[in-house]
């Protein structure tokens, strides 16, 4: 496991929390998430345990898409179709885990832009 960041200077991550500032359209996103859901009866599975293996379930089929093939190779309309599909169940996951902790996912990566920003890693 590489190094881990606390996303906030001072470590209480109160700056990564949902709150005014989150984008309505995320808060929207996520209400459809949770209508959706509830209508499937999933919320008893939606611990964050469970939410991270299938997050990486998810993200193993975005790997999928590129496997065995050159890196040039550009992809068909099939597979960036598929690609997007994939794509969208990660960042369904990655929502609800966000979601369970309070956290907004843009403000996540906004934080550790700035991190990365001062890192320097050795190529």
């Amino acid at each position: 496991m590489g190094k881990i960041h606390n996303l906030e200077q001072d470590g209480s991550n109160r700056n990564l929390k949902v709150d005014q500032k989150t984008s309505l359209q995320y808060q929207e996103v996520l209400k459809h998430l949770h209508d959706f859901r509830e209508n499937q009866g999933w919320s008893d599975f939606h611990n964050l345990k469970d939410l991270a293996l299938s997050l990486n379930l998810e993200a193993s089929e975005v790997l999928e898409i590129f496997q065995w093939q050159a890196e040039d190779a550009s992809l068909t309309d099939d597979k960036r179709i598929h690609l997007e599909e994939e794509l969208a169940d990660v960042l369904t996951y990655t929502f609800f885990m966000c979601d369970q902790l309070d956290l907004d996912p843009v403000k996540l990566v906004e934080a550790k832009t700035k991190i990365n920003n001062q890192r320097t890693w050795n190529v």
